[in-house]
């Protein structure tokens, strides 16, 4: 036997070696659905790029602004920005591993609830906007560019699914951003879902394909700057585009003509056009001159006139639907210019000013529990003002970015506010039947933010069932799969460093999958004063619950150097963008 093996050196090589390569590709090298983080780049090649039909960047602007105006992104050195994350350490001890074998678990839970959603999707609906996941049909909702194969190019990098992140690449680089039956597209929502997943997946996979559908996507959203005012309307009509025709509003949302600051500056970034930044920071200098002129000064109405500027006549402010995302890009504005224009920190600094003092609001609780809530502030033509003690989920975003203008800016009692906000809509999930929050919602507030007395009266009812105690209404009793409450825990714990956040992720995680689980993916639920096992599912999956709540899930229980948010700025539509 020895002289045989003498006699054979090269062979046992040969063999060895090709033992070693097997060991490597298939025992090494994870396979499909492994959770392995960054997905090997295909080179351009191996994508079809399709030119969309029309070229929006020939389009001939009505009202240009000179080439001499443009306004350029800021220049200079980087100001020293401030930690945002926490100095995690890692944990050796035998309680340190367990606990990291527990986030694994738990990972690995929410990775199979994406898959399941996306293989759903990619079975019953591929490339159609939306998955219906009751009845398993395609739906289009936003022009039918695929809103959630575009929505999740960058879930399926993070979450290292290769195959399929390969596969809805090049869907994207086919897609015709002028082959629509639509004759106007919603602008805000295709800036974050579309160009910002675009750009985000670019950021993470260097795929060259992304950035050029990016600029054509930009290129067409551009277009809705061609106004007399320089500002974007609400609905962008490609026709009265094409002609120069567009008209800003005069009665729009904040939130969806101000929040697109991150996806052109970005685009700017990478391209280096400075139409792109001229563009948003006419906006934010718009805002600038008017933040003391609004009967709520340092906070501007939920309805914006941005064809006459005149403000002072709307009575409603928020940090909920219709405005939110314009202060949450403050602070990330201020994170992803690197600190060289100091106008954000100005229109974050008397922005929350004002919402600390008028807006938060500490409910009255049997437990007493130490929490704020945004509500809902009107102020009456003589000067009054009223609160309107309604929790949204929508606004649950409002934690987090107190979280991140606390640490950015050096305002350490912005954390611990941001800190009982979000506690506030973790303790709404926790004291629903369904473990889950509603949309609206209602509560007695405290005559301050200081501890108030519980008076326990007569139990509201929402269908015929009775609410638990503290609340007053639920209003609006559906979840739709919204993101913004764990949003604001990721962003509590990646700050805080405390290992209770993921421990409400959790809850919350369960809650919800039991809630809203179909035979296909996971469904928006009608109403969650009911037990979680009895809720009736309305057959709709938007594109956030891939883009935003399952990556957020995702997120919290990964190691925290995955997407830190000291390198990254995630968009409202929780896209991350590297920072420069």
């Amino acid at each position: 036997m020895a002289t045989l093996l003498r006699r054979r050196p090269a062979r046992l090589v040969v063999v060895a070696f090709s033992v070693l390569i097997f060991y490597a590709l298939f025992i090494l090298i994870p396979g499909r659905d492994k959770a392995v983080g960054p997905v090997e780049p295909k080179s351009a090649s191996q994508y079809e790029y399709v030119r969309s039909s029309f070229d929006w960047s020939t389009v001939i602007e009505t009202h240009p602004v000179p080439a001499s105006e443009l306004r350029s992104l800021p220049k200079g050195a980087s100001k020293n920005i401030p930690a945002v994350q926490h100095q995690f350490r890692v944990d050796k001890t035998s309680a340190g591993k367990a606990r990291l074998q527990v986030l694994a678990d738990r990972r690995k839970h929410v990775r199979n609830a994406f898959v399941r959603s996306w293989k759903s999707y990619r079975t019953h609906a591929w490339l159609s906007d939306e998955l219906t996941p009751v009845s398993g049909l395609g739906k289009d909702t936003f022009g039918g560019w695929a809103a959630t194969l575009v929505d999740s190019l960058d879930s399926l990098w993070i979450m290292g699914l290769q195959d399929d992140f390969h596969d809805a690449v090049a869907a994207a680089a086919r897609i015709d951003w002028s082959d629509t039956k639509e004759t106007a597209c919603n602008w805000f929502e295709t800036t974050i879902r579309h160009l910002g997943g675009l750009l985000s997946a670019y950021d993470l996979s260097h795929e060259p394909v992304l950035l050029r559908k990016a600029i054509e996507l930009g290129d067409l959203l551009y277009t809705a700057f061609d106004t007399p005012t320089r500002m974007p309307p609400l609905w962008l009509d490609f026709e009265l585009a094409k002609a120069g025709k567009l008209q800003a509003g005069t009665h729009d949302p904040s939130a969806s003509t101000t929040s697109s600051a991150l996806e052109f500056t970005r685009l700017a970034q990478l391209t280096g056009e400075s139409k792109y930044y001229d563009a948003i920071d006419r906006i934010a200098r718009v805002l600038d001159e008017t933040q003391n002129a609004t009967r709520l000064p340092g906070m501007w109405p939920t309805f914006l006139d941005l064809q006459n500027f005149v403000f002072e006549r709307e009575e409603g402010f928020t940090l909920g639907a219709l405005a939110d995302s314009m202060y949450e890009m403050f602070p990330k504005m201020h994170l992803l210019l690197s600190g060289c224009e100091p106008l954000y920190e100005k229109l974050y600094r008397g922005a929350m000013e004002t919402t600390i003092a008028h807006v938060l609001f500490r409910p009255k609780l049997p437990d007493r529990a130490d929490i704020l809530v945004p509500g809902n502030v009107w102020v009456r033509d003589d000067g009054r003002i009223d609160l309107q003690p309604e929790a949204q989920h929508l606004a649950c975003f409002v934690g987090g970015m107190l979280g991140l203008g606390g640490k950015l800016f050096l305002l350490p009692d912005h954390v611990d506010i941001g800190e009982k906000v979000t506690r506030g809509c973790v303790w709404a999930y926790d004291a629903m039947p369904a473990g889950v929050m509603p949309e609206i919602c209602g509560f007695e507030p405290c005559p301050a933010k200081e501890a108030c007395l519980w008076e326990k009266g007569t139990l509201s009812e929402e269908r015929g069932q009775p609410l638990p105690e503290g609340f007053t209404n639920a209003r609006d009793p559906r979840y739709i799969l919204r993101p913004e409450a764990i949003e604001s825990v990721f962003y509590m714990y990646r700050i805080t460093g405390k290992s209770e956040y993921q421990d409400m992720a959790w809850r919350m995680f369960q809650s919800i999958t039991k809630a809203t689980e179909t035979g296909l993916a996971f469904s928006a639920i009608a109403d969650v004063t009911v037990d979680g096992a009895d809720t009736e599912k309305i057959d709709s999956m938007e594109s956030f619950w891939l883009s935003e709540t399952l990556k957020y899930f995702y997120l919290i229980f990964s190691p925290p150097d995955l997407l830190s948010l000291d390198e990254y700025v995630f968009n409202t539509e929780a896209h991350p963008f590297r920072r420069p």
